[in-house]
């Protein structure tokens, strides 16, 4: 690959001359820089002002202040969706810079668009496909460039930053919307409804022989018929069609203070990842993962080839692929029960073919402890274990509804820009609804994401009529978006809206008593209530701290009667089974 023109010319013998003019950075530079942000735009501009075949347009704003920009590129110079779509083109959605740092994306796919406008044989591809590319999603990063992320990676020197502009990293924002960014995302989703949607990333980690590793769908979250095309025809057919190239691929190392040589499990892509958010509305997503250590020339062609056979692929087998998730929209809409939890099926695994380097472990000359090595000298090519299967751990049954009360603003907000249906009641009324305590939970000694994120929660469930106002919201559960209503709306979803923190308020009392005056009611409380007198003993002889408590005792009696907040711990999200 000497140059961009003999890349090009593999693909045809004929090249207009005005591609030319149209050179990536990364091609300028011989491969060993990357566009800045106001250089990508100005690619795309040009490829727009040279072709009416590419549409450039805006939509929201990103933390940055700036807006998120969308690339179109079209067959036919039709860049309405919904032409698109009665034309029976598939869509696939390229998101680039999520990690600025990571930039291969950004290059491949200026590449890519500039080839299928300019390439006679390449833009056949486009007959069947419309191509939309974010070309930076975080702006913020990309206008952050430095020489010092990015530890070890190899190339480009100069790069943008892992963070958005407030520090969020984007590719764990996606279910929550915390930024400006993922909130526009979402707008740019949901009006294209794409049928694939690629994230391009650089992996570090362990050491191997690939250029390229692939973060694929979880194949039993996204359900039939999605998979089966996924594992029957979609991933065999891309893997063997990059083995043909020079960037042969496998399923991303996901290795953390081990080796690959025993095997290792797939990605979880819960719904904080662009891939799991996706899967929720039966999008089938990858997260491009190339190897960092590997050279930006050849990280960057083999994004390049890996976009390239995904476009083939939709070809070929596009108009299937829409009729599938046509099919597995419609049994979303009437699927009865929904898992929210995962956990991997250590009994159950594939035999992959992995090519790696032998793990050696000699002596750290900072330490002086062993340290790991990976020996290049030494390739090796075995079979491992590869655990691709998920159980679901926590399963629960649809409501016909869900009723938000309005003054949870934030949630209704994120319902409808992820284009969830719901209805206003129009007057005061009473509901029978089935109601959530948090009995439990655990959370991050630490922020995360700016987060204190809450794990292991414990409910508990009851019945009760309540009284609901004009203006509160329902959500009926009989729409495609059922899985995303029912993952973030039940709390013990991977990424409910209850692990990042939305309801946390409900989580403090907000009365409280002065002991010495509630000491003559308690006395009261207990003449009256031998049942909470008998509690309190039992309490008293199994835990002696709470012997020797005196506001403990006095705390527990208040937690029996009337005193008690019926918001404290009260899910305030409820649910109408009739």
């Amino acid at each position: 690959m000497k140059s961009a023109l003999v890349f090009i010319l593999f693909f045809s013998s004929t090249v207009l001359v005005q591609a030319q003019d149209l050179l990536t950075k990364f091609e300028e530079s011989n491969y060993l820089e990357t566009s800045t942000y106001e250089e990508g735009l100005q690619f795309y501009e040009t490829l727009a002002a040279s072709s009416e075949h590419v549409q450039i347009s805006t939509h929201g704003l990103t933390d940055s202040g700036l807006p998120l920009h969308l690339v179109l590129v079209s067959a036919d110079k039709d860049f309405d969706i919904e032409s698109n779509r009665g034309s029976g083109r598939s869509i696939l959605l390229i998101n680039n810079a999520i990690h600025p740092g990571e930039p291969d994306g950004v290059e491949a796919s200026q590449m890519l668009a500039r080839d299928l406008v300019y390439n006679k044989k390449m833009r056949k591809l486009l007959d069947k496909t419309l191509v939309a590319i974010i070309p930076f999603y975080n702006i913020g990063g990309a206008l952050n460039r430095n020489t010092g992320s990015r530890t070890n990676q190899n190339g480009p020197e100069e790069k943008g930053f892992r963070g958005n502009a407030r520090n969020f990293d984007l590719n764990r924002d996606f279910i929550k919307n915390d930024t400006e960014n993922s909130k526009s995302f979402s707008e740019i989703f949901h009006m294209l409804d794409p049928d694939v949607l690629v994230d391009t990333h650089v992996s570090n980690g362990a050491d191997y022989q690939y250029v390229l590793t692939m973060v694929t769908p979880q194949a039993d979250k996204l359900g039939e018929p999605l998979q089966s095309f996924l594992e029957d025809s979609m991933m065999p057919s891309l893997y063997d069609q990059m083995r043909k190239t020079a960037y042969e691929m496998t399923p991303y190392v996901n290795v953390w203070g081990s080796t690959p040589d025993k095997g290792w499990r797939q990605f979880f892509d819960a719904p904080r990842y662009s891939s799991g958010y996706a899967a929720l509305f039966q999008t089938i997503a990858f997260q491009s993962e190339t190897h960092m250590l590997k050279s930006f020339e050849k990280r960057t062609w083999a994004t390049y080839h890996f976009l390239h056979e995904v476009l083939v692929y939709l070809d070929q087998y596009g108009s299937q692929l829409q009729e599938l998730r046509k099919d597995a929209k419609e049994k979303i809409k009437r699927k009865g029960d929904f898992p929210i939890e995962w956990t991997i099926d250590q009994s159950d695994s594939v035999m992959i073919e992995f090519k790696g380097y032998e793990a050696t472990y000699p002596i750290s000359e900072v330490s002086g402890n062993k340290r790991l090595k990976y020996d290049r000298n030494q390739p090796f090519t075995k079979k491992v274990p590869y655990y691709d299967s998920y159980q679901a751990k926590t399963i629960v049954p649809k409501p016909d509804y869900y009723v938000i009360p309005q003054a949870w603003k934030e949630v209704i907000a994120a319902l409808k820009r992820n284009s969830v249906h719901t209805e206003e009641i129009n007057s005061d009324t009473t509901i029978n609804v089935e109601i959530y305590t948090i009995v439990d939970y655990t959370s991050m000694n630490s922020p995360w994401e700016g987060h204190y994120f809450h794990r292991q929660v414990e409910i508990s469930k009851d019945v009760q009529v309540l009284n609901f106002r004009k203006g509160d919201v329902l959500v009926p559960v009989n729409q495609d978006k059922n899985r995303y209503i029912v993952e973030t709306l039940e709390p013990q979803g991977t990424d409910s809206f209850f692990r990042w923190n939305f309801f946390d308020s409900i989580l403090q009392m907000k009365e409280g008593f002065s002991s010495y005056v509630f000491e003559d009611e308690a006395s009261a409380i207990l003449k009256a209530n031998p049942a909470i007198k008998e509690g309190l003993e039992k309490k008293k002889l199994e835990d002696e701290k709470f012997r020797k408590n005196g506001y403990a005792q006095l705390r527990y009696i208040w937690m029996q009667t009337e005193h008690k907040e019926p918001s404290y711990n009260r899910y305030p999200i409820y649910r109408i089974v009739n």
